[in-house]
């Protein structure tokens, strides 16, 4: 599958480049220890703008998932498995991912899964595998 690059903004650049040494790094407030995703400028928790990409495990459990079956973006032939997969660090912290190295009909929920990167361009993508 080759992937088209999403698109790079403040907000977002440091989330899409840190999978570069294959390391997943979340938005993490380091004022009261809560992890955020997708990337905020300030913690939806205690609003504090301390607020920096961490390394995480990068271990997770599939929440979640449907499999595409139709042909969206150029690149990305179906059948695919969109998820949400509930990393480990904190309960409720959900990364929208894909699901690979697997048929996509022993996707399950409850699998548990890690995460390893595609690059687009000057992005490291997160996607995860049993």
């Amino acid at each position: 599958m080759q992937r088209v690059a999403p698109p790079l903004t403040t907000r977002t650049a440091d989330f899409w480049r840190s999978g570069a040494d294959g390391v997943l790094r979340i938005a993490h407030c380091r004022a009261c220890n809560f992890y955020m995703h997708p990337p905020q400028p300030l913690c939806r928790r205690c609003h504090s703008t301390d607020v920096g990409f961490d390394p995480v495990s990068g271990k997770g459990t599939v929440h979640s998932f449907t499999i595409n079956r139709y042909q969206w973006k150029p690149g990305m032939p179906p059948p695919y498995v969109i998820a949400d997969v509930e990393l480990e660090e904190q309960a409720g912290l959900f990364v929208q991912t894909n699901i690979v190295g697997v048929a996509v009909e022993d996707v399950a929920i409850g699998m548990k899964v890690a995460v390893e990167f595609e690059q687009a361009e000057e992005a490291f993508i997160p996607v995860f595998r049993p």
